[in-house]
């Protein structure tokens, strides 16, 4: 039954969040109307219908009455007409006649028919929703020029006039200076541990890239271009490194390093909700040196956007890859400007024109040939280019399967350097007139071909005069020229630590309040629930009702449903929408942490806060509502206590979802692991089972329970203090005490205990965050 009713959700909702704001508050509905929390006899007329649609209310049902009719209930207590199961089951509001049993196995059957048949005809008959705008114009006004320049960069002619000019491009200046570096590096080899031995991805692969040059890392797949730009880089999370590394002749240091380097990362990974220019301030914020001044700063950002050409998406929101906000090629565009912000001397992207068609490809190679004419040093690796793109470059590094270099220098006009070098070789078939360099060259250069050919290509290059020229071009940049100095900065990043939290508590606002589908509809999820429980429960708790009402000791038990209720499933609904957030917010955490904007601390701090104004507003909202419908003692002290617990019991389960997710590789992992929580928590709430009825064995984990003192919060808080006496002959205070363990008196250490369990949740969150990368590179 259950199954069929969420396949039904998920075809009618069409997407997840729907799904999962539909299928949250269906189950609340059916749990709460099933007459478990709230007795059949105590159902207002006008949401009786609820209870008779609920098939937890047929299950449950056919369970009770198949329990209670047994042998083992039959006995009639003393004083009483009846057996003691059928007592039971008349108190509680359920049917005590057998054939009960039979229409609930019956009913249940009914609603897995009818649940598949509506499942069968959503996916028959709905069609799917369509997406947002996935591509966000650049500039409606765009002139017959510019569409001419447009296309003629598509064709390469741009771009191929810029590779082929001997004196190229004057170097552009900007506001910000920069200091040009070269990186040489010197028998690299890289290898991981596998069972049976260490696997060598990289041998003794030797190089060097140097301002104003555009090199090319290529070779096929598995060769180990995009390995071997991340050792460069230092953006391995594993594995050991070998060789020699230096910048500007001096080794190099990782933490240094990352001050004057970009990684433009393929996966093009940004914040969802923020704007095209916020991305750049953000960055340009946490990476430029604390002495450049806000004006100045932006100054630089608008030379950086118009360098990559990105002023009429400034304004335009990001957004999440495939389904809105920017293209592809777009994406690319802002990934290379939010590294340029931070002035780098040496750029690393990775396929940048990977996914992306002609025109788009052309677009993205402008920029990147704008930001090596600023005098920068920038790598590419790039997978099987076009023709107009491969000329481009003005180097190229060329590895074969294994991990090996078997061509390292440069192109020439037209690729004829590359071209006649591999002719030369013995048996290689000769280009054809109008074919692609990139492409003969890596046919001609497969394992197949060496296998027949008879020849090593990593051989034939280490055996060549090309090879010796650049090993004495890596001597003469791996030696620093005399008067330099090695990189150094007096700090690891370069804003204080209050810059940090500062600056990520602004995105993260910024990222909140333009997230409507998480924050709007949380609080659309907490209002219906408020109203529904409200009228469930309507003016149960009212003091003017009290002499008839509390006497009777299943209306207390009702209050207390009310309460038992509402914390797990809204506080459930808040630790699943939250996950997927803080899922995708990590990612872009790894990125902008290996980038080394701030430390892991900086970033914890600003996710735990932003979610504190949220969850206090939906506390409010949540407790004005059912505190006014369900007439609870209007008493300053009770009210404040009752938003206390229910803020705090939002608060825990936010960081609790947010902590499944830093501990576990996604939020689908953390969500499974998350829900087997629940359903202990709920057994263990104190609701269910009373404390003083749980086995001495297992009572250790009600303690440990963070549902159970918040229900013991809110129970004590509104009822712990009454006197009058119920018709059993106690008073309400020592029926708390004797059935349910509660006691008055330690009300301020149960609010103690909710407050830590916020707090825990968060530190492990922050925790978990700084040690644990689930990101394997």
């Amino acid at each position: 039954m259950a199954s069929g009713l969420c396949r039904f959700i998920a075809a009618s909702a069409r997407n997840m969040i729907s799904a999962n704001i539909f299928g949250s508050f269906a189950f609340l509905l059916l749990f709460a109307m099933s007459g478990f929390v709230l007795s059949r006899d105590d159902i207002k007329k006008w949401l009786v219908w609820g209870y008779w649609i609920s098939p937890m209310m047929y299950g449950q049902t056919a369970i009770v009455v198949n329990e209670f009719s047994g042998r083992s209930w039959r006995h009639v207590p003393p004083n009483s007409t009846e057996p003691l199961g059928v007592a039971i089951m008349k108190s509680r509001g359920f049917f005590p006649h057998a054939y009960w049993y039979w229409i609930g196995i019956g009913a249940l059957f009914g609603f897995v028919l009818l649940f598949n048949i509506c499942f069968t005809l959503a996916l028959t008959y709905l069609n799917p929703l369509r997406n947002p705008q996935v591509v966000t114009s650049e500039d409606c006004n765009t002139t017959n020029e510019s569409s001419s320049r447009e296309i003629q960069t598509e064709r390469g002619y741009e771009i191929r006039n810029r590779v082929s000019s001997p004196n190229r491009n004057k170097k552009r200046g900007m506001i910000l200076p920069f200091e040009p570096h070269s990186i040489s590096f010197d028998d690299i080899t890289y290898s991981i541990d596998m069972p049976q031995d260490k696997l060598v991805l990289l041998k003794s692969v030797s190089g060097s890239f140097r301002p104003g040059v555009l090199t090319a890392l290529m070779g096929v797949s598995g060769a180990g271009k995009t390995t071997l730009m991340d050792v460069l880089a230092g953006r391995k999370t594993g594995g050991y490194i070998e060789g020699d590394i230096r910048i500007s002749g001096y080794p190099k240091k990782q933490e240094t390093f990352a001050r004057i380097s970009g990684y433009c990362e393929q996966n093009d990974i940004h914040s969802p909700h923020v704007t095209v220019y916020e991305s750049l301030l953000y960055s340009a914020w946490l990476r430029l040196p604390a002495e450049v001044d806000s004006e100045t700063r932006k100054l630089f950002i608008e030379e950086v956007m118009e360098l990559v050409e990105l002023n009429p998406l400034r304004q335009a929101l990001v957004g999440l890859p495939g389904i809105n906000g920017l293209s592809t090629e777009q994406r690319k565009r802002l990934t290379i400007a939010v590294e340029l912000v931070a002035n780098p001397s040496i750029v690393f992207m990775d396929e940048p024109t990977s996914g992306l068609d002609a025109r788009a490809a052309a677009i993205v190679m402008r920029t990147v040939r704008n930001t090596v004419d600023t005098g920068r040093t920038v790598v590419c690796t790039i997978h099987q280019p076009s023709i107009d793109i491969f000329e481009a470059f003005d180097e190229l590094l060329l590895m074969k399967r294994g991990g090996q270099e078997i061509y390292v220098g440069p192109l020439g006009r037209r690729s004829c350097h590359l071209i006649s070098y591999f002719e030369a070789i013995e048996g290689v078939s000769k280009i054809k007139d109008g074919y692609n360099p990139a492409t003969w060259m890596l046919e001609v250069t497969t394992s197949a071909q060496e296998i027949a050919l008879g020849l090593d290509f990593a051989d034939i290059y280490k055996n060549s005069e090309l090879y010796r020229r650049n090993k004495e071009l890596i001597k003469e940049l791996g030696t620093p020229v005399p008067g330099s100095k090695d990189l150094h900065f007096p700090t690891k990043f370069s804003q204080s630590f209050l810059t940090q939290c500062k600056a990520c508590l602004w995105k993260h606002h910024l990222s909140y309040w333009r997230n409507p589908s998480y924050t709007a509809v949380r609080f659309l999820f907490t209002t219906l629930g408020a109203l529904m429980f409200g009228t469930m429960f309507w003016d149960l708790g009212s003091k003017r009702l009290s002499k008839a009402r509390r006497r009777k000791q299943q209306n207390l038990l009702n209050a207390m449903g009310s309460m038992y209720a509402a914390v797990p499933f809204i506080g459930v609904q808040n630790a699943s929408s939250v996950q997927p957030v803080v899922a995708i917010e990590r990612t872009v955490f790894y990125r902008e942490r290996a980038a080394g904007m701030y430390s892991a601390l900086p970033y914890t701090f600003a996710q735990v806060t932003i979610e504190i104004p949220y969850v206090l507003m939906q506390a409010v909202v949540y407790s004005i509502i059912v505190y006014a419908m369900i007439g609870f003692e209007w008493n300053v002290t009770k009210f404040l206590w009752y938003l206390f617990f229910t803020f705090f019991s939002l608060a825990y389960f936010t960081y609790y979802g947010m902590m499944t997710v830093a501990v576990t590789p996604n939020h689908h992992i953390a969500s499974i692991i998350s829900s087997a929580f629940y359903g202990l928590w709920n057994l263990f709430s104190g609701f269910v089972i009373p404390r003083t009825r749980i086995p001495i064995w297992w009572r250790w984990y009600y303690w440990a329970c963070p549902v159970a003192w918040n229900i013991y919060g809110l129970v004590v808080s509104q009822y712990g203090d009454i006197k009058e006496v119920m018709e059993s002959g106690e008073s309400v205070e020592e029926f708390l005490r004797r059935y349910l363990g509660f006691e008055r008196d330690f009300l301020g250490v149960v609010a103690f205990v909710n407050v830590c369990f916020a707090v825990i949740f968060a530190f492990i969150f922050a925790f978990s965050i700084r040690l644990f990368n689930f990101e394997s590179r």
